[in-house]
């Protein structure tokens, strides 16, 4: 289809173009004690994901519901995203900013008002209160695909994964403009993976994602994850939804738990994340990430495989729950494996 081909095209062209200005204006990420990468790396990933939303609409305005109010809140997420990127701006900032393009979304009626069938069998409605649900869900979802950029290659594989099971989902359930829209958002995301993992010209035009990008692609998803679950067109069980994001929402929690525990901010930076633990056992970092995209497939696909058998979405819950313990345990185990952190891999 001639949508993705240009879409995909315009995406790599954006990405050399924004590199180029971002090097001049110094929107670059420089190497620190937490982060081991060699030089300064333009943030421009999102920003080019960004520009290619306008070329989706150009071509295709009707696919996506509510485009113009997406791209408000899309736009004021890469804005501020994008000073947080050159000045490293605060928490607060930061979650007073997804507060609001969470209430945006709500005041233009797409918020969270029932979660399924999870009071055995029996519908959980949410009232007023799928308001903060809602709040809860954009701010996790922003953070979890944050939190999750830590590695070359992580955050781009991951959020295609996803766009692309949401693609599958959105046409078996006969939405077909939808799926185009996840089709053309994975392929949007392509570019920055090839340039970010250094494929095929090497370092030479490295770019990250910078928290522009992964604000905004968490924000996308939790959009795209309540469109497909809510309402009478929904396509997609609400618990499913969890297994389409299971690695960064499992690891966030996992994560901010243990800072909790040991008395930090939830939002305290640190090298406890999956990757970090994987890196410091010896994984490469193209192991690391084979790791992690192999885990999402496998969730994603055990989730759409509970839906697809018509598993009750009571005992859907009970598992996911049950999976996120084996998953911590399981990290805890191999975090007290003997170190051997790769240091010659860029880490973020």
């Amino acid at each position: 289809m001639q949508e993705i081909v240009l879409v995909f095209l315009g995406a790599l062209a954006l990405l050399f173009i924004s590199r180029k200005i971002a090097k001049k204006v110094g929107l670059v990420d420089k190497p620190n004690a937490r982060k081991h990468h060699n030089g300064h790396i333009p943030l421009v990933g999102g920003v080019s994901v960004y520009l290619s939303l306008w070329i989706i609409y150009v071509m295709q305005p009707d696919w996506l519901p509510d485009f113009s109010i997406y791209m408000v809140c899309a736009t004021l997420l890469i804005v501020v995203g994008v000073l947080d990127d050159k000045l490293d701006l605060p928490v607060m900032p930061r979650m007073a900013l997804q507060a609001l393009v969470a209430s945006i979304m709500m005041y233009n009626g797409l918020y969270l008002y029932s979660l399924g069938n999870i009071l055995f069998g029996y519908e959980l409605v949410l009232g007023i209160i799928g308001y903060a649900v809602t709040l809860l869900a954009v701010v996790g979802a922003i953070n979890a695909f944050n939190m999750v950029d830590g590695i070359d290659g992580l955050l781009g594989a991951l959020s295609s994964v996803t766009f692309g099971a949401l693609a599958v989902v959105f046409w078996m359930g006969e939405r077909d403009n939808m799926a185009l829209w996840c089709l053309c958002l994975m392929v949007a995301c392509l570019p920055y993976i090839l340039l970010n993992l250094g494929i095929p010209w090497g370092g030479k035009f490295k770019v990250f994602m910078g928290d522009a990008g992964s604000t905004l692609i968490g924000f996308t998803v939790i959009w795209l994850l309540i469109i497909a679950t809510q309402g009478e067109d929904a396509v997609m069980r609400p618990v499913t939804a969890l297994w389409l994001i299971a690695v960064p929402l499992m690891d966030m929690l996992r994560v901010m738990i243990a800072r909790i525990r040991r008395g930090d901010s939830p939002f305290k930076p640190d090298r406890e994340h999956l990757h970090h633990v994987l890196l410091r056992v010896g994984f490469s970092g193209h192991g690391t990430l084979s790791v992690m995209l192999l885990c999402s497939i496998l969730f994603i696909s055990l989730g759409l495989g509970l839906q697809a058998f018509r598993v009750e979405e009571f005992w859907q819950l009970i598992f996911f729950f049950t999976m996120f313990i084996v998953f911590s345990f399981n990290i805890k185990v191999i975090g007290k494996l003997k170190p051997a952190f790769n240091k010659n891999y860029a880490v973020k």
